[in-house]
């Protein structure tokens, strides 16, 4: 695969990445942008290989964030807290008693 294809790869990966950003769609598309453009006059091949690492290595750690993020949510929607399980738990033993 040729540097060009990975980099456009690279580029679709996070604009797909960037329909559940928080801030939005928009705002992630234009800091992307930005970033690619900025980088755009590279002609180093060995920079280039770097940059598209890096980028991969972005990739996997908005996703991890992203599955945390649902993780976290599913979570405070079904488990108790904390606090909750302490009630219920006195709740409990006073019935026992």
């Amino acid at each position: 695969m040729t540097q060009r294809s990975k980099v456009v790869e690279l580029y679709k990966t996070f604009l797909h990445l960037g329909k559940d950003y928080p801030k939005g769609f928009d705002y992630f598309r234009l800091r992307l942008k930005n970033a690619f453009m900025k980088n755009a006059q590279v002609q180093d091949p060995e920079k280039i290989d770097q940059m598209i690492k890096h980028g991969e290595f972005v990739v996997k750690e908005i996703q991890a964030l992203y599955m945390l993020k649902k993780y976290r949510t599913l979570k405070q929607r079904y488990y108790d807290t904390e606090e909750n399980v302490t009630q219920k738990l006195e709740n409990v033993e006073k019935h026992a008693q």
